[in-house]
């Protein structure tokens, strides 16, 4: 007589829960992101430097900080140039690669949809940038940062939208292109947002039509938006709403022209 009762052990083929596909997908990319070392150089020593070099230095331009000090300057720029290395950058090298190495072509096997696997990795880089916010938030804490406790759960919203924007725009680049024009053209575009486009250069010290150019940019958006929630504590919906188109619409065409070899 059988131990178990009849169909026990009946074979019941079919995709898994969305959401938990998506935990997991999200869960190995966060942990496969926090184990690479040149990874955790980009997203988090490199802003972690600057945070502590302009602030400690006196190498920024006096007339565009005012009456801040350079640390309460400095600090939320610095948390949006972590947000672009980590979402943008990394993500774009890290899915270049993915598909060079044939791990998309495997994934494509299984039954993650291709809007799930952006989804997936837009998820993970929430993670890593929440991990960054709060280390250079406590540096510049002991650096004398004192933010606006009014501005804090704007800030919150605008790294969220920060990264779904730059996380976005990532996946785009990254799984369009080979892994080697991904490579240099993912850390042209960190250079130049970075010195030309909101982080470095306020768009007020920028000529007047240009700075309505970088203003409309994710960069500028982030790093303008970040300033007006941590030193002014104003909710800035301008930038939000900048920084949600740049992510629905690269996050659309993302889903659609991920390529998986």
């Amino acid at each position: 007589m059988s131990q178990f009762a009849a169909g026990t052990f009946t074979p019941a083929p079919g995709r898994g829960k969305l959401p938990k596909m998506l935990l997991t997908h999200a869960k190995v990319e966060a942990s496969l992101t926090l184990r690479h070392g040149e990874q955790t150089l980009l997203t988090l020593l490199i802003p972690l430097a600057l945070l502590v070099g302009l602030s400690l230095l006196n190498i920024l331009p006096t007339g565009d900080i005012g009456a801040l000090s350079r640390v309460d300057w400095v600090t939320p720029r610095i948390l949006a140039l972590a947000v672009m290395s980590s979402a943008f950058t990394g993500q774009a090298i890290a899915l270049g690669f993915d598909r060079r190495y044939g791990v998309l072509k495997r994934l494509s096997a299984t039954a993650l949809p291709r809007w799930l696997l952006v989804a997936g990795r837009l998820a993970a880089a929430l993670v890593v940038v929440a991990l960054q916010a709060v280390v250079l938030s406590v540096v510049a804490a002991f650096l004398g940062w004192t933010p606006s406790g009014g501005g804090i759960a704007a800030a919150v919203v605008l790294l969220v939208a920060g990264t779904l924007a730059f996380g976005s725009l990532g996946v785009l680049l990254g799984g369009s292109l080979r892994a080697e024009a991904v490579l240099a053209l993912a850390n042209i575009v960190w250079f130049v947002l970075l010195l030309a486009g909101g982080i470095l250069l306020a768009p007020s010290a920028l000529p007047s039509g240009v700075a309505v150019v970088v203003e409309l940019l994710p960069s500028g958006a982030l790093a303008e938006g970040l300033r007006a929630a941590l030193v002014d504590g104003s909710f800035a919906w301008g930038p939000i709403g900048v920084l949600l188109g740049w992510a629905v619409v690269a996050g659309g065409l993302a889903s659609k022209t991920t390529r998986l070899t």
